[in-house]
């Protein structure tokens, strides 16, 4: 089961986009997948990135399904102090 799991983890990182990067850390967090969910916050790192996922229906779906999830998303956005 742990081979399965790695391989289907492996293809949801190889396909992480704007428009998948959402469902796929709901995933990640939910199947306690660390490195698909650090691979998908480091793909969120450039402002214009998180600006074009947030409006898409995967976002609003993270937002109800994972709302922690979303809180590390705009603690990534905020300015440092």
């Amino acid at each position: 089961m742990d081979r399965l799991k790695a391989m289907c983890e492996q293809k949801l990182y190889s396909s992480i986009s704007v428009q998948t990067v959402a469902a796929t850390l709901a995933l990640a967090e939910q199947h306690h997948c660390v490195a698909l969910k650090d691979a998908c916050l480091r793909f969120l790192s450039s402002r214009d990135v998180r600006r074009a996922v947030k409006a898409t229906r995967g976002f609003k779906n993270l937002e109800t399904s994972c709302p922690s999830v979303v809180m590390e998303f705009f603690d990534m956005a905020a300015p440092l102090p």
